[in-house]
């Protein structure tokens, strides 16, 4: 075990709450000191930023236009105001970040309407989305203008291309575009085994906000702009947000070591099967009987788990392991696994959980 320095910490300790929890992947760092030394013109005329303008073009194809932010949620904010005008407003799931994590930041900062609709699975359909795409036209109510999705979900689930494509066909019919909040975009490519564009570009999504913080960055997010009819004043918004770089090359570097290679997708992968081992054994244990009164309550389809409790077992397990509730009321926790959550660690916590419930 290695000893923390003086004010630092022990990085040893591990935990499932969040892949936010997790560090810096090597090959990323390496890339930050690598981007380091000498200067480099600011406010993104650098030529890291410039060769991402490139990489994103094999992802998604020619003519997309990358705009590298700080976070996850001014990705969010910038690229939906790009979308909108003062009147318009967003139709998004009930969990989505959006509208239950961002601290009103969509509508204080960027001045947006959200018209949540409830799912029971964190996706959106063309049915969930029409309980709220209607009075178009109509003076008294904020026009629902874009469908936001975001993959994979809070729940963690995955739209598959075609239902995207179902969702983007719809919502184009109606006068309406489609965003996508894509923090955990490669952990959804990993789980489908197809590659971003499969269910972006090619699915009729407009403006992506790409993910790159919880799989293996420091921080930096893209606003990606797949339809250029779809956004405007991306220049300007970015500055308004706050959300503009001055050593932007920091930020493209980071995302370059991830998309550049297969980086994003090693570690999608390895977070998803850590996620999926969990589950085996937490299933194996309900099998044999040495766990008791466990509920899965979700698919894992990504990198997450989520699971009920028996009471007090939650608590329990915290004396060894950082975890979230999502829904405290049925007892019920999300567990997160990240690039670097090991089979130990897994392991470990399904023994803690069979501990706590095999005698119950």
């Amino acid at each position: 075990m290695s000893t923390p320095r003086p004010g630092g910490h022990d990085p040893a300790v591990r935990g499932f709450a969040s892949d936010n929890y997790a560090g810096i992947h090597p090959e990323v760092l390496a890339a930050i000191a690598e981007a380091n030394g000498g200067h480099q013109v600011a406010y993104g005329e650098d030529v890291y930023t410039e060769r991402l303008q490139a990489v994103l073009a094999t992802h998604f194809g020619e003519g997309v236009e990358g705009w590298p932010v700080f976070n996850g949620t001014g990705a969010n904010v910038v690229g939906l105001q790009s979308m909108l005008p003062r009147w318009g407003a967003v139709v998004c799931a009930a969990t989505a970040h959006i509208h239950t994590d961002e601290a009103g930041a969509p509508e204080r900062v960027a001045g947006i309407k959200l018209l949540p609709v409830p799912t029971p699975d964190g996706k959106l359909t063309p049915e969930l989305i029409d309980r709220e795409a209607w009075g178009f036209g109509d003076e008294h109510r904020a026009q629902p203008l874009v469908v936001s999705l975001t993959q994979s979900t809070e729940l963690g689930t995955v739209y598959t291309p075609a239902e995207v494509r179902a969702i983007a066909d719809h919502a184009h019919t109606l006068g309406m575009r489609v965003h996508m909040d894509g923090a955990r975009i490669s952990n959804a490519a990993a789980s489908l085994g197809v590659g971003l564009r499969a269910f972006t570009r090619d699915a009729g999504v407009d403006v992506l906000s790409l993910g790159g913080t919880k799989n293996g960055a420091m921080l930096g997010e893209a606003v990606v702009v797949l339809d250029p009819a779809a956004s405007s004043g991306l220049r300007y918004l970015r500055k308004l947000d706050m959300q503009l770089a001055s050593k932007m090359r920091f930020v493209s570097a980071q995302l370059l070591a991830l998309l550049e290679g297969d980086l994003w997708l090693r570690n999608a992968s390895h977070a998803n099967a850590m996620a999926q081992r969990l589950r085996a054994g937490l299933e194996a244990g309900l099998a044999e009987g040495s766990i008791q009164g466990v509920g899965l309550s979700q698919p894992t389809q990504a990198n997450g788990v989520f699971a009920t409790l028996p009471d007090g077992v939650a608590d329990a397990l915290r004396k060894e392991f950082r975890f979230y509730d999502w829904d405290a009321a049925r007892n019920e926790v999300r567990w997160m696994c990240s690039f670097d959550t090991t089979d130990e660690d897994v392991d470990a916590l399904v023994a803690a959980v069979s501990r706590e419930t095999g005698s119950r």
